[in-house]
Protein backbone atom coordinates (compact mmCIF):
# COMPACT_ATOMS: atom_id res chain seq x y z
CA UNK A 1 0.00 0.00 0.00
CA UNK A 2 1.28 3.52 -0.93
CA UNK A 3 2.19 5.70 1.29
CA UNK A 4 0.15 9.11 0.86
CA UNK A 5 1.79 11.43 2.21
CA UNK A 6 4.67 10.05 0.19
CA UNK A 7 2.61 9.83 -2.87
CA UNK A 8 1.39 13.40 -2.58
CA UNK A 9 4.66 15.26 -2.27
CA UNK A 10 6.17 12.75 -5.57
CA UNK A 11 3.27 14.56 -7.40
CA UNK A 12 3.55 18.04 -6.18
CA UNK A 13 7.56 17.91 -7.27
CA UNK A 14 6.72 17.46 -10.92
CA UNK A 15 4.87 18.52 -13.45
CA UNK A 16 1.67 17.50 -15.76
CA UNK A 17 3.80 16.32 -18.57
CA UNK A 18 5.46 14.12 -16.50
CA UNK A 19 2.54 12.84 -14.85
CA UNK A 20 1.05 11.87 -18.08
CA UNK A 21 4.12 10.38 -18.82
CA UNK A 22 4.63 8.57 -15.57
CA UNK A 23 0.95 7.04 -16.47
CA UNK A 24 1.71 5.95 -19.06
CA UNK A 25 4.98 3.86 -17.53
CA UNK A 26 2.41 2.29 -15.12
CA UNK A 27 -0.21 0.91 -17.63
CA UNK A 28 2.90 -0.20 -19.70
CA UNK A 29 1.04 0.99 -23.06
CA UNK A 30 0.79 4.59 -24.91
CA UNK A 31 -2.10 6.35 -25.26
CA UNK A 32 -3.27 7.51 -22.04
CA UNK A 33 -6.07 10.55 -23.21
CA UNK A 34 -7.67 11.65 -19.85
CA UNK A 35 -6.23 15.19 -19.80
CA UNK A 36 -7.06 18.63 -20.96
CA UNK A 37 -7.07 19.24 -24.62
CA UNK A 38 -6.44 22.60 -24.80
CA UNK A 39 -4.86 25.58 -23.99
CA UNK A 40 -5.61 27.25 -20.65
CA UNK A 41 -4.99 30.52 -18.92
CA UNK A 42 -2.81 29.56 -15.19
CA UNK A 43 -3.60 32.63 -12.95
CA UNK A 44 -0.14 31.52 -11.09
CA UNK A 45 2.39 29.97 -13.68
CA UNK A 46 5.23 29.36 -11.40
CA UNK A 47 2.92 27.96 -8.77
CA UNK A 48 3.74 24.12 -7.37
CA UNK A 49 1.54 21.89 -9.37
CA UNK A 50 -2.15 21.29 -7.65
CA UNK A 51 -2.76 17.69 -6.35
CA UNK A 52 -5.81 16.82 -5.06
CA UNK A 53 -9.03 14.92 -4.88
CA UNK A 54 -11.98 16.68 -7.11
CA UNK A 55 -14.78 18.26 -5.72
CA UNK A 56 -17.10 19.10 -8.58
CA UNK A 57 -19.25 21.13 -9.74
CA UNK A 58 -21.05 22.40 -13.10
CA UNK A 59 -22.21 26.32 -13.45
CA UNK A 60 -23.83 28.40 -16.98
CA UNK A 61 -23.45 32.24 -17.11
CA UNK A 62 -24.23 33.13 -19.96
CA UNK A 63 -28.05 33.50 -19.46
CA UNK A 64 -30.66 34.45 -16.58
CA UNK A 65 -30.99 30.81 -14.67
CA UNK A 66 -34.96 29.76 -14.84
CA UNK A 67 -35.01 28.15 -11.36
CA UNK A 68 -36.65 30.64 -8.51
CA UNK A 69 -34.37 32.30 -6.16
CA UNK A 70 -34.89 30.41 -3.69
CA UNK A 71 -33.75 27.28 -5.52
CA UNK A 72 -30.44 28.38 -6.34
CA UNK A 73 -30.16 29.61 -3.14
CA UNK A 74 -30.59 26.25 -1.50
CA UNK A 75 -28.37 24.81 -4.31
CA UNK A 76 -25.40 27.35 -4.13
CA UNK A 77 -25.00 26.60 0.31
CA UNK A 78 -25.48 23.10 -0.68
CA UNK A 79 -22.53 23.45 -2.72
CA UNK A 80 -20.31 25.58 -0.09
CA UNK A 81 -21.31 22.83 2.10
CA UNK A 82 -19.67 20.56 0.11
CA UNK A 83 -16.64 21.67 -0.72
CA UNK A 84 -16.33 23.15 2.37
CA UNK A 85 -16.53 19.36 4.29
CA UNK A 86 -15.22 17.72 1.16
CA UNK A 87 -12.09 15.41 0.79
CA UNK A 88 -8.64 16.64 1.65
CA UNK A 89 -6.43 17.80 -0.18
CA UNK A 90 -9.21 18.78 -2.08
CA UNK A 91 -9.02 20.57 -6.11
CA UNK A 92 -12.46 22.66 -7.21
CA UNK A 93 -13.29 21.28 -11.21
CA UNK A 94 -16.12 22.98 -12.59
CA UNK A 95 -17.77 22.58 -15.96
CA UNK A 96 -19.53 25.71 -17.36
CA UNK A 97 -22.12 24.59 -19.73
CA UNK A 98 -21.86 27.41 -21.96
CA UNK A 99 -18.80 26.39 -23.23
CA UNK A 100 -17.16 27.62 -25.56
CA UNK A 101 -19.81 30.80 -25.31
CA UNK A 102 -18.57 31.13 -21.57
CA UNK A 103 -18.84 34.46 -20.60
CA UNK A 104 -19.98 34.93 -16.62
CA UNK A 105 -17.07 34.46 -14.34
CA UNK A 106 -17.55 32.36 -11.06
CA UNK A 107 -14.02 33.02 -10.10
CA UNK A 108 -12.98 36.33 -8.60
CA UNK A 109 -11.98 37.86 -5.59
CA UNK A 110 -14.96 36.87 -3.33
CA UNK A 111 -15.22 33.10 -4.31
CA UNK A 112 -11.08 32.30 -4.57
CA UNK A 113 -10.74 33.67 -0.79
CA UNK A 114 -13.87 31.76 0.01
CA UNK A 115 -12.56 28.28 -1.60
CA UNK A 116 -8.72 29.39 -0.40
CA UNK A 117 -10.22 30.02 3.16
CA UNK A 118 -11.80 26.44 3.33
CA UNK A 119 -8.59 24.35 2.59
CA UNK A 120 -8.62 23.65 -0.85
CA UNK A 121 -6.08 23.66 -3.15
CA UNK A 122 -6.95 25.20 -6.39
CA UNK A 123 -9.27 25.17 -9.05
CA UNK A 124 -9.60 23.59 -13.05
CA UNK A 125 -12.38 25.23 -15.05
CA UNK A 126 -13.37 25.66 -18.51
CA UNK A 127 -14.91 28.64 -17.33
CA UNK A 128 -14.22 32.30 -16.63
CA UNK A 129 -11.67 33.77 -14.26
CA UNK A 130 -11.38 37.35 -13.21
CA UNK A 131 -10.24 40.18 -10.38
CA UNK A 132 -6.90 38.58 -11.46
CA UNK A 133 -5.31 41.52 -9.20
CA UNK A 134 -7.71 40.45 -6.20
CA UNK A 135 -6.77 36.86 -6.58
CA UNK A 136 -5.12 35.39 -2.86
CA UNK A 137 -1.89 33.46 -3.64
CA UNK A 138 -1.48 30.21 -3.48
CA UNK A 139 -4.48 29.40 -4.93
CA UNK A 140 -3.84 28.89 -8.44
CA UNK A 141 -6.73 28.53 -11.20
CA UNK A 142 -6.50 27.24 -14.48
CA UNK A 143 -8.95 28.37 -16.35
CA UNK A 144 -10.79 28.33 -20.04
CA UNK A 145 -10.39 32.55 -20.12
CA UNK A 146 -10.43 35.66 -18.42
CA UNK A 147 -13.34 38.04 -18.57
CA UNK A 148 -14.65 41.20 -16.72
CA UNK A 149 -18.08 40.22 -15.43
CA UNK A 150 -20.22 37.36 -13.48
CA UNK A 151 -22.75 37.35 -15.89
CA UNK A 152 -25.65 35.68 -14.98
CA UNK A 153 -23.38 32.88 -12.97
CA UNK A 154 -25.18 30.31 -11.48
CA UNK A 155 -25.04 26.64 -10.06
CA UNK A 156 -26.13 23.82 -12.12
CA UNK A 157 -25.19 20.81 -9.87
CA UNK A 158 -22.74 19.82 -7.78
CA UNK A 159 -21.14 16.57 -6.96
CA UNK A 160 -21.71 15.26 -10.17
CA UNK A 161 -19.24 13.90 -13.31
CA UNK A 162 -17.95 16.93 -15.47
CA UNK A 163 -16.06 17.68 -18.31
CA UNK A 164 -13.29 20.24 -19.04
CA UNK A 165 -11.77 20.15 -22.26
CA UNK A 166 -12.35 16.35 -22.67
CA UNK A 167 -11.31 15.49 -19.03
CA UNK A 168 -13.38 13.34 -17.67
CA UNK A 169 -13.87 13.89 -14.04
CA UNK A 170 -15.87 12.06 -11.38
CA UNK A 171 -16.39 13.31 -7.67
CA UNK A 172 -13.24 12.32 -5.66
CA UNK A 173 -10.60 11.96 -8.69
CA UNK A 174 -7.40 12.16 -8.22
CA UNK A 175 -6.17 15.24 -10.41
CA UNK A 176 -3.14 17.13 -11.44
CA UNK A 177 -2.72 20.21 -12.43
CA UNK A 178 -0.46 22.92 -13.35
CA UNK A 179 0.21 25.46 -16.32
CA UNK A 180 0.24 22.71 -18.73
CA UNK A 181 -3.23 21.84 -17.80
CA UNK A 182 -4.55 18.77 -16.32
CA UNK A 183 -5.04 15.01 -15.53
CA UNK A 184 -7.00 12.15 -13.70
CA UNK A 185 -4.70 10.17 -12.43
CA UNK A 186 -6.75 6.44 -12.88
CA UNK A 187 -7.34 4.84 -9.55
CA UNK A 188 -6.03 1.87 -10.55
CA UNK A 189 -2.34 2.71 -10.94
CA UNK A 190 -1.96 5.22 -8.19
CA UNK A 191 -0.03 2.75 -5.91
CA UNK A 192 2.33 2.49 -8.81
CA UNK A 193 3.37 6.37 -9.38
CA UNK A 194 6.16 6.24 -7.08
CA UNK A 195 7.49 3.45 -9.59
CA UNK A 196 6.56 5.14 -12.47
CA UNK A 197 8.11 8.22 -11.73
CA UNK A 198 11.39 6.78 -10.54
CA UNK A 199 11.50 4.11 -13.91
CA UNK A 200 10.56 7.36 -15.79
CA UNK A 201 13.55 9.69 -14.02
CA UNK A 202 15.69 6.67 -14.97
CA UNK A 203 15.27 6.34 -18.68
CA UNK A 204 15.12 10.15 -19.77
CA UNK A 205 18.30 10.41 -18.03
CA UNK A 206 19.77 8.29 -20.49
CA UNK A 207 18.80 10.79 -23.20
CA UNK A 208 19.40 14.19 -21.25
CA UNK A 209 22.64 13.07 -20.24
CA UNK A 210 24.29 12.22 -23.41
CA UNK A 211 22.72 15.22 -24.96
CA UNK A 212 24.31 17.71 -22.38
CA UNK A 213 28.19 15.59 -22.64
CA UNK A 214 30.53 18.19 -25.19
CA UNK A 215 30.97 16.28 -28.72
CA UNK A 216 27.37 14.83 -28.61
CA UNK A 217 26.66 13.25 -32.00
CA UNK A 218 24.42 10.99 -34.21
CA UNK A 219 26.44 8.07 -33.20
CA UNK A 220 26.36 9.46 -29.30
CA UNK A 221 22.80 9.89 -30.16
CA UNK A 222 22.17 6.54 -31.40
CA UNK A 223 23.41 4.98 -28.96
CA UNK A 224 21.63 6.78 -25.81
CA UNK A 225 18.14 6.30 -27.83
CA UNK A 226 18.92 2.49 -28.29
CA UNK A 227 19.70 1.99 -24.02
CA UNK A 228 16.26 4.45 -24.09
CA UNK A 229 14.34 2.26 -25.80
CA UNK A 230 15.47 -0.54 -23.76
CA UNK A 231 15.50 1.18 -20.36
CA UNK A 232 11.54 2.15 -21.10
CA UNK A 233 10.52 -1.30 -22.46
Amino acid sequence: MTNTTELFARLRAVDTPTICNAIEVAQNKRGFSNFTHRQMVMTEPDAPAMVGYALTAKIRGKNAPEDSPETLKERRMGYYKYVAEGARPGLVVIEDADQQEACGAFWGEINTNIHKGFGLGGVVTNGVVRDLGDIPSGFPLLAGAIGPSHGFVHLLEYDCPVEVYGMQVRPGDLVHADRHGACVIPGDIQDKMITALDQLHKSESIILTAAKKPGFDFAAFEAAWAAFEKSRT
